[in-house]
This record gives C-alpha cells, sequence and structure tokens, in this order.
C-alpha cells in the first residue's frame, strides 16, 4: 500500500492526470482509507509542488495542473469517504474582493485546503465586503481567505475588517490575504492575521488559525 500511495504522490508532483483514477482506485482496493490517500497521498504530493514553484522549477501553469489532478482525485474519494471526514476541519470562506476578477489563485487554494479537510465555501470574484460579512454571519464562519492583485482595491481588506468589528465579530474571525500585490506589510497595515506568500502556505496558516481559536 505504501509503494501505491507514494505511486499517487508521484502523479500530482509529475502531474500524470491520465494515472491518477487508477493509481486512487488501486489504493481504495488494496485498504487505504480515501482520509490517507488525501493526507498521505495528494497533500504531500502538493507540498513537493508547492515547494518546486516557490523555487522558480514550477510555474503557475503547473500548479494549475497539479489542482486539477487533485480535484479529479477528490471527486472519486468524496464518493468513498465518511460524511464527518469531508470538511473536517470546518470550514473557510474564499472570496476575491470587490473590484477585483483574479480567480486563479484563490481556486488552487480551495483546492489544496479541500485536499486537507476543509470545506470551502467560494463566493467568488468581485465580491462585495458585505457578502464577505453577510457570509460569516449565516454561516457562523470564522476562517476567511481574501484575495486581491490590483493595489487599487487593498482599501477592501481593512473594509471588511472593520464591517466583522462593527458587527462584534472580528475577534472570532482570523482573516489571510493573497494575492501579487500582498505582503507581510500590508497585512499589517490592513489589519489582517496572516499573508500567503503561496497558495500551498495557505494549509499551514488556516490550521494555526484554528489552534489560536481553539477550534483543533
Amino acid at each position: 500500500m505504501k509503494e501505491s500511495i507514494a505511486a499517487i504522490q508521484n502523479a500530482v508532483i509529475d502531474m500524470k492526470d491520465d494515472d491518477i483514477k487508477g493509481l486512487v482506485q488501486k489504493c481504495l482496493d488494496e485498504g487505504a482509507t480515501p482520509l490517507e490517500i488525501i493526507e498521505q497521498g495528494l497533500s504531500k504530493g502538493l507540498d513537493v509542488v508547492g515547494e518546486r514553484f516557490d523555487a522558480g522549477d514550477y510555474y503557475l501553469a503547473d500548479l494549475i495542473m497539479a489542482g486539477e489532478i487533485v480535484t479529479e482525485a477528490m471527486n472519486l474519494l468524496k464518493t468513498r469517504m465518511n460524511p464527518k471526514d469531508i470538511g473536517r476541519k470546518g470550514k473557510v470562506i474564499l472570496a476575491t474582493v470587490q473590484g477585483d476578477v483574479h480567480d486563479i489563485g484563490k481556486k488552487i487554494v480551495g483546492m489544496i485546503l479541500s485536499a486537507s479537510g476543509y470545506e470551502i465555501i467560494d463566493l467568488g470574484v468581485d465580491v462585495s465586503s458585505e457578502k464577505v460579512v453577510e457570509a460569516v454571519k449565516k454561516e457562523n464562519i470564522q476562517l476567511v481567505g481574501l484575495s486581491v492583485l490590483l493595489t487599487t482595491m487593498v482599501h477592501n481588506l481593512k473594509e471588511i475588517g472593520d464591517m466583522l468589528a462593527a458587527a462584534g465579530l472580528r475577534e472570532k474571525v482570523k482573516i489571510a490575504i493573497g494575492g501579487a500585490c500582498c505582503s507581510q506589510h500590508l497585512a499589517n497595515e490592513m489589519g489582517v492575521d496572516a499573508f500567503g506568500e503561496s497558495a500551498v502556505a495557505a494549509v499551514g496558516i488556516f490550521d494555526d488559525f484554528r489552534m489560536k481559536l481553539g477550534l483543533a
């Protein structure tokens, strides 16, 4: 079974989309649980893809391809998973802020977080601050990821934080930001809780959020 799990890792790393369904099915037939396949196979494969992306060996297109392979595998695994394992780490709201329509990075983050056990509520692009806050209230969510690539739209990050504070929710909600114009300096300036330098960093960030909020 270890060899089959390793083969799944390699399929993600080498972006062999034709192999993934057969490899996942083989692992299941050998007695691996969907959770084991996700955590030991898909997630670890994505970790390597992220490392290579950070090192400049892989490009955005490679991240997208790896994400699609993981999504294909997840679609098969979800039909075999215990319902309590789906979204077992909780829900995360993802949105690209109002005035910005970039979507690729956010989708990759969603795929990676989903593979790691989070349930993703993707509000889409060009999302108003009011809609983000409404979703937090409606779904009782404490984890939020915001994407922004346009410097002219970064003020929305602070607006969302301010609106959550006005609703008495800011201390209960952790916000991470990501995108081409983002930085740790911007995160500090906008009063958010974390900056994700890459899509793969999202899992560590949100796992840390869960611990700080007492959700782990």
